[in-house]
């Protein structure tokens, strides 16, 4: 049986070669394609009328669109390289990128459609992405890399039950579940950040790396997953005392603060790769805190929700994929012009919509607007620099 010329060739096209180059791409443009949207929105003009609501739409897509494209970018990236197998690429590669948009496409222009179809092209996205990162890490044995199968899993759950909440017209459960999704997301960044932040600052700026205390290493990541576990139970349904749950956030926002402290952080002022993802990890601490005093005060976490989305999210994936887009094009990890402008302007964004926001709720108006202008010019920067590295072969010829 002859294969068909067509998969070949599929592969041989740069942006099919691994998975980074076409979700980074595609995200960052999602990202400020969906801010403009919402900046219309935010001024009284509705441009979409999305399956759910402007509201329910702005909320989902910036966690199940932009933030689940880069995770699945970096993630399926990755784990060529933790296993030494090759990865996604190719048709394959190109369905997968083909799927994410079907369901950005469905979400903006539901045409009438059933609900429970739109869920179902969206929720599709990450159980591939989880059963791929399953079948190359399990090939390979790569087991610590394991976690990640079961946190992409549960993401996908949230991403059905944010959808189930819109079917049965369940505003609490909507809320509740990307709670949740937001919580995953952190757990990731702190897996990640953990695994490559101080390596990146020791090795750019030549410092001796302090060893992991495996304790704090087990504090730091358990006991967010412990506080994701429980947001998981409420989403579910399951009352879980505020008390309980504040305490979890606050011993996660103390042990992450202390772990970060170890990264050598204050040498990286030079650097704005370095420095973006430092201070886009300490949004993490920040954010846990704010979260944890907003359930004590009985008020809504939206604020430290927007202190991890913007500071965490959106900050270190911008810096992550600034890095990584270097580096697997085989070009200088060098920082781009404007690329710290860029990242200084999302710390700023965060700043704006978290703290400032709660201390001087009389700018909401201000603060709103800044911070979306903030997020699109940052991700604008980004697009200018990458949008031609990422659609262009290696420039050492190798493959990927």
């Amino acid at each position: 049986m002859q294969t068909s010329p067509a998969a070949p060739r599929l592969s041989r096209l740069p942006v099919a070669r691994l998975a980074f180059r076409p979700l980074f791409l595609l995200a960052a443009l999602f990202s400020v394609l969906s801010m403009v949207v919402w900046f219309a929105f935010w001024h009284g003009d509705i441009l979409l009328r999305p399956h759910g609501g402007l509201m329910f739409w702005h909320q989902h897509e910036m966690l199940f669109g932009f933030a689940a494209a880069v995770v699945a970018g970096f993630l399926l990236t990755a784990v060529q390289n933790w296993t030494g197998l090759p990865s996604l690429r190719g048709g394959p590669l190109l369905g997968l990128v083909a799927l994410w948009l079907a369901a950005r496409i469905l979400m903006a222009f539901p045409m009438g459609l059933p609900g429970w179809l739109i869920a179902a092209v969206d929720v599709a996205f990450l159980p591939l992405v989880a059963g791929v990162m399953a079948q190359l890490v399990i090939a390979g044995k790569r087991w610590r890399n394991l976690l990640f199968v079961p946190a992409l899993a549960l993401l996908a759950l949230a991403n059905l039950l944010m959808h189930v909440g819109v079917l049965k017209g369940n505003a609490l459960l909507i809320r509740e579940a990307a709670y949740l999704a937001v919580l995953l997301i952190t757990l990731v960044m702190v897996l990640v950040g953990g695994r490559v932040i101080a390596m990146f600052t020791a090795n750019r700026l030549g410092l001796t790396r302090k060893p992991p205390i495996p304790a704090l290493e087990l504090l730091s990541l358990g006991s967010v997953m412990v506080a994701m576990l429980c947001q998981l139970l409420i989403a579910c349904g399951v009352a879980v005392p505020a008390e309980l749950q504040a305490g979890l956030l606050i011993l996660a926002a103390l042990a992450n603060a202390l772990r970060m402290s170890r990264w050598g952080g204050l040498h990286s002022w030079r650097e704005p790769l370095l420095w973006g993802l430092h201070l886009s990890y300490a949004f993490i601490p920040l954010g846990l805190a704010m979260w944890a005093l907003a359930l004590l005060s009985g008020s809504r976490a939206e604020a430290a929700v927007h202190a991890l989305v913007i500071g965490g999210m959106g900050t270190m994936m911008l810096a992550m994929m600034a890095r990584v887009s270097l580096g697997h094009t085989a070009r200088p990890i060098r920082t781009l012009p404007g690329i710290g402008v860029a990242l200084g302007l999302m710390v700023a964004a965060a700043v704006l919509r978290a703290p400032v926001l709660v201390l001087f709720p009389q700018i909401t108006h201000w603060t709103y607007n800044l911070g979306i202008i903030f997020w699109c010019i940052a991700y604008l920067i980004f697009l200018f620099h990458y949008t031609g590295p990422l659609l262009k072969a290696r420039i050492d010829g190798k493959d990927g």
